[in-house]
């Protein structure tokens, strides 16, 4: 599937593109017609400020298009830092000696109950890997506990890849998305990262998604961390995996996250010889807007404030907020304990905050998870997503589930900004019957209803 120096001679085949051929190709990219693999390289290569200021705009464009002005608002929940791999960029590493940690069911229980209110109704399920401390039966457990005692509505799950029969597992409890992160696609550098781990087979990391979808799972979430191996390489890599994976099951990748190389306990950024710039990061999101439009790109809170609001304009779909990283994170009051991290954050705002960013500037943050429950997942998700109808559904969805947010956990400022919000953007409805059915469940929300969607 990755083959290495085929990657290598594409880029090089893409080198020093005139303008000419950018405009080309992003003229094609604006229609949201398939770019070919070269064409992802020249655009990578584009080097002069008219070629990528370009680049920003389309992406922009095309990403307005297909999300318009929603963002998908979600939460990471770390269960367990027990690891038996060693991976030289993790704070959770083998080698790193600190206490471990694993969550009771009722501790896991009052983790949900809490990020529940905060408002969140979309949870990652974050575990380490580790066959004796945190078996699939223990992941399983943990989302029937967190389904059974909160109003969280979506557990997508990051756990180590697994066989074909843990999938299964995994599938008939109802998880959402599967996340994986091949971390690099280069395999010299992924097996130099793992050194005597069990994550270190690349071929087994690779093919994870295979068994998943064999499984029955549907929507699956993949990622590289940047920082660990060149940029343009990954992000071919991606599209290549993605490609693949549309090619043998009829749908490609659910959501693609792109975490950058940060800080950890126990490891040295000056040892990374590829970590990249902001001008870097953010050109890299905006080549995969442009190369897998329908595609949900997510930024964590590794990123900055800044650097956050810029990408959710030129392509970001999904973030996360009010996010911890350490087990058991959501504390009732802030504890002085120190747990470690598995990485340094970098927009530490909350909740709260990043929801009055997001609509000072315009945006709706969404807790949907309409499609998940309605079926429209995998291929029936993508095909609505491709025929331009699913804004139709999620945008009407996001404003109630906003709604919701402000009626259940804001305060009255804005509350009363918010709603003034929520009825001017449901005036933009251009389809009568959903505005008014739209309208008539804000006020039924309002009045103390929940959970309404289309």
């Amino acid at each position: 599937m990755i083959d290495r120096e085929y990657i290598h001679n594409v880029l090089q085949a893409g080198k020093n593109p005139t303008m000419e051929e950018i405009k080309r190709i992003l003229q094609k990219a604006k229609k949201r017609e398939k770019l070919t693999h070269l064409e992802v390289a020249i655009l990578l290569n584009a080097h002069e400020k008219e070629q990528i200021k370009e680049i920003y705009e389309i992406a922009g464009q095309i990403k307005d298009e297909i999300y318009g002005q929603r963002v998908v608002i979600f939460a990471p929940l770390y269960i367990s830092n027990y690891c038996v791999n060693n991976c030289k960029y993790c704070g959770y590493r083998r080698d790193n000696i600190f206490p471990r940690l694993k969550l009771t069911q009722e501790e896991i229980k009052h983790q949900a109950i809490n990020l529940e209110r905060l408002g969140h109704k979309r949870l990652a399920l974050e575990v380490g890997e580790s066959p004796t401390e945190t078996p699939i039966e223990y992941v399983l457990e943990s989302i029937k506990t967190i389904y059974d005692n909160s109003s969280i509505r979506r557990i997508n799950v990051n756990i180590a890849a697994t066989s074909v029969e843990e999938y299964k597992k995994l599938h008939e409890i109802g998880i959402g998305t599967y996340i994986l992160f091949q971390e690099t696609y280069d395999r010299p550098t992924f097996e130099t990262m793992h050194p005597k781990s069990l994550k270190g087979n690349y071929d087994y990391h690779l093919s994870a998604f295979d068994r998943a979808f064999e499984a029955g799972i549907e929507d699956v979430g993949g990622g590289v961390l940047f920082g660990l191996y060149k940029y343009k390489n990954e992000v071919l890599g991606l599209i290549i995996h993605n490609e693949y994976l549309e090619e043998k099951y009829g749908v490609g990748f659910h959501t693609i996250s792109v975490p950058r190389l940060k800080k950890a306990e126990g490891m040295d950024l000056k040892d990374f010889p590829h970590i990249i710039t902001d001008e870097q990061f953010k050109r890299l999101v905006t080549i995969l807007r442009l190369a897998v439009p329908y595609v949900g790109i997510i930024l964590s809170t590794r990123e900055s404030k800044e650097i956050r609001q810029e990408l959710i304009e030129h392509g970001i779909s999904q973030i996360s907020a009010g996010s911890k990283t350490d087990v058991g994170g959501y504390h009732d009051v802030e504890e002085e304990e120190y747990t470690p991290h598995q990485f340094e954050l970098s927009d530490e705002r909350s909740v709260k905050e990043i929801m009055d960013d997001l609509i000072n500037h315009g945006y709706i943050p969404s807790f949907c998870t309409a499609c998940y429950r309605k079926g429209r997942v995998g291929d029936r998700f993508m095909e609505l997503a491709k025929g331009g109808t699913i804004g139709l559904i999620c945008e009407p969805n996001a404003i109630m589930t906003l709604t919701e947010y402000l009626m259940d956990y804001a305060d009255q400022k804005l509350k009363d900004k918010g709603l003034k919000f929520v009825f001017q953007h449901a005036e933009t409805i251009k389809n009568q019957n959903v505005k008014i059915k739209l309208i008539e469940n804000i006020n039924k929300i309002i009045e103390g209803e929940r959970d309404l969607f289309f």
